[in-house]
């Protein structure tokens, strides 16, 4: 601590500046000097102890010279400003250095080709004779290097920009006149252009006048030809009516010839067969010799008294006996006709309706096996909802009412449509029918005596 301190005597002793007239610079230090300052004060920094640093720098003391100009640069300015023992411990470590710039400072006579911002620092830190005009020579000098600096830099900045600017004339100059060629091109295109289009639109016009014409006469030809059509179908109208007038008038000719002739022969040959079939059943049943006698030559009279109206009464079947339907069948050529849902939905009301005819065909087929009797069992139309897919059984002819017709209509004209004489059962409970066919000479029955009949095959 002594050395240091009879070291800083010492460079005030050789410096003779701070022993003397104090010197104080008008203007502050110029940027590059202070940097300078800074970055001598960090290099010496180094050779001080703790002790010896103002409070403010101590905590850089371990930092590196760099690292000191960088985070400390501001508060060792302002230290070897106001500080004049930290400053002049700065200047005793600069002079150990023993530098040809500190020795010729000290000698007062800088050397000539020096930096003048160099001499210009080591002066501020070392206080010798005149270092405020070295400082300010060296500020002015650096000052006019810079402003000498900037100069050429504006200048060549100017340089650089005159030429920049030649060249954006020249290729603004030869975009110009390329536009201009462009412009010229483009004008003369769309005078090109311009001559196409009125041409265009002048024939555009003529095919639209053309077009309008066109349309005129073809809406004329349109309207010719409709009032021709129109007369043509009225007239093929006209003449498809008489036609079909005339063929249906045909047809009902033919048809009425052929089905009077054809169903009076069947009629009469049914009925030749009927008659026929009876008297060889008859002859049979009764063991007829050949007829030598008349029949009212074996007739045994009733005498009085001895049968009364009840015993006869008892040899007739009752309307409820199944053994009725039996022998009413057993005649020649018997004909069993049946009203199909009024059986059914007398006897099994609970099914569905394809349950139904398939129960009551399957009994009418049994009974028609037995029998021999011919059998038509008639169902109404409207209660199908879909077309029904039917293999009738054998010996069983099924019938459905066409649409507007009900199965009543269909039994009545099946009845009518069979010979007098023929023996015709139907089997309905409706009272309307029963008496219909009644009055056409068939037998009605009920549909419980089928169901009973059924029951028992």
């Amino acid at each position: 601590m002594a050395e240091h301190t009879d070291g800083v005597e010492a460079a005030g002793d050789a410096g003779g500046a701070d022993d003397g007239v104090s010197e104080v610079l008008e203007r502050p230090l110029p940027e590059g000097i202070r940097r300078r300052v800074v970055s001598l004060v960090a290099e010496a920094f180094g050779g001080l102890t703790v002790s010896e640093l103002p409070a403010q720098l101590r905590q850089y003391a371990r930092f590196t010279p760099t690292r000191r100009a960088k985070f400390a640069g501001n508060a060792m300015a302002a230290a070897v400003e106001n500080d004049t023992a930290f400053r002049q411990r700065i200047s005793a470590r600069l002079r150990e250095g023993g530098s040809e710039l500190v020795q010729a400072l000290d000698a007062g006579s800088p050397p000539a080709a020096a930096d003048p911002e160099d001499v210009a620092a080591m002066a501020f830190v070392l206080r010798p004779a005149g270092w405020v005009k070295l400082v300010t020579a060296a500020g002015e000098e650096a000052q006019r290097a810079t402003a000498e600096r900037a100069g050429e830099e504006a200048q060549r900045e100017l340089r650089r920009l005159r030429g920049e600017l030649a060249a954006a004339r020249d290729e603004a100059r030869a975009e110009t006149e390329r536009v201009r060629a462009e412009l010229e091109a483009a004008r003369k295109e769309a005078e090109s252009l311009q001559r196409k289009l009125r041409s265009a639109v002048s024939d555009v016009r003529r095919g639209e006048a053309a077009l309008r014409r066109a349309q005129a006469e073809l809406e004329s030809a349109r309207s010719e030809a409709a009032a021709e059509k129109a007369a043509a179908s009225g007239e093929l109208r006209r003449v498809k009516a008489r036609l079909a007038e005339a063929e249906a008038a045909l047809e009902a000719g033919r048809r009425a010839v052929r089905e009077g002739r054809s169903v009076e022969d069947m009629r009469l040959r049914l009925l030749l067969d009927t008659v026929l079939d009876a008297a060889q059943g008859l002859r049979r049943e009764l063991a007829l010799p050949p007829a030598t006698t008349h029949p009212a030559d074996t007739v045994d009279a009733v005498q009085p008294g001895t049968m009364t109206p009840k015993d006869i009464a008892t040899r007739a079947l009752s309307e409820t006996d199944p053994a009725l339907l039996d022998q009413l069948l057993a005649l020649p050529q018997a004909h069993l006709v049946v009203d199909g849902y009024n059986v059914t939905k007398t006897g099994y009301p609970t099914m569905p309706l394809d349950k139904q005819r398939l129960r009551l065909l399957g009994g009418l087929a049994m009974l028609a096996a037995q029998t021999g009797a011919e059998v038509t069992c008639v169902f109404d139309g409207a209660e199908l909802a879909a077309p029904v897919l039917l293999a009738p059984p054998r010996g069983v002819r099924v019938l459905f009412s066409k649409p507007g017709v009900t199965a009543d209509e269909l039994i009545r004209q099946l009845v009518r449509a069979e010979p007098p004489g023929r023996p015709v059962v139907v089997v309905s409970t409706d009272r309307e029918v029963a008496d219909g066919v009644a009055k056409v000479g068939a037998r009605p029955v009920a549909s419980a005596l089928l169901l009973k009949r059924l029951a028992r095959t």
